[in-house]
């Protein structure tokens, strides 16, 4: 949703409140407002973007951190189940024991697949796997122009196959992803010429 269409949202929400007796007062709809107004128009930004707890990160530890989440990437391991299994085996976790120390699993809990496309040299470095959720553009199907008269929209779906070709110094990947009605679509070089028509889902 762009920020007009949550305040569309908004303001039909104020008027259910009414109808249900139990208005909002003035100074709380403000609030909301000036909220929704606080996210960039021009951006696929959200709510929940606002708060990334990367960036909470020291730079030292922010790059020793996304090295780690790589390194476990490249090794097809779940970053973050590797990490709680040092902790619920009260092991070490090298280089990011600093995440257990300082920052606890309140933040780990906080991080999202979608906080990494913030940092740019990273922006691949967690591939899609079987079941990830992500939202695809329509731009995959239909042509779209942003002056045209067809929108760039985005649609929730689930990674249901994932083909990754290494032929000496050709790569690449394709995957499957199943829309909600059942339908599915085979997105091609899906970290080259396509990356720019799918995202993470935030939640």
């Amino acid at each position: 949703m762009n920020p007009d269409e949550i305040e569309t949202a908004l303001q039909t929400a104020f008027k259910r409140c009414d109808v249900a007796s139990c208005p909002l007062s003035e100074m709380q709809k403000q609030i909301l407002l000036q909220v929704v107004k606080q996210i960039p128009g021009n951006s696929p930004a959200r709510m929940s973007e606002i708060a990334n707890p990367l960036d909470e990160l020291a730079p030292e530890e922010l790059l020793v951190f996304l090295q780690f989440v790589q390194t476990e990437e490249q090794q097809k391991r779940t970053w973050k189940v590797q990490l709680l299994n040092d902790w619920l085996h009260n092991q070490d976790s090298g280089s990011v024991q600093f995440i257990r120390e300082r920052y606890g699993l309140q933040w780990l809990n906080r991080v999202e697949t979608y906080h990494f496309d913030k940092y740019a040299d990273f922006k691949d470095g967690i591939k899609l796997k079987i079941g990830d959720r992500i939202e695809v553009s329509n731009a995959l199907w239909e042509w779209v122009q942003d002056d045209g008269p067809c929108k760039r929209e985005w649609f929730v779906c689930t990674v249901i196959r994932v083909d990754d070709t290494s032929e000496a110094q050709d790569s690449s990947c394709n995957c499957t992803v199943r829309f909600y009605n059942g339908s599915e679509l085979e997105i091609s070089g899906v970290y080259d010429w396509n990356r720019y028509n799918w995202r993470w889902l935030q939640n």
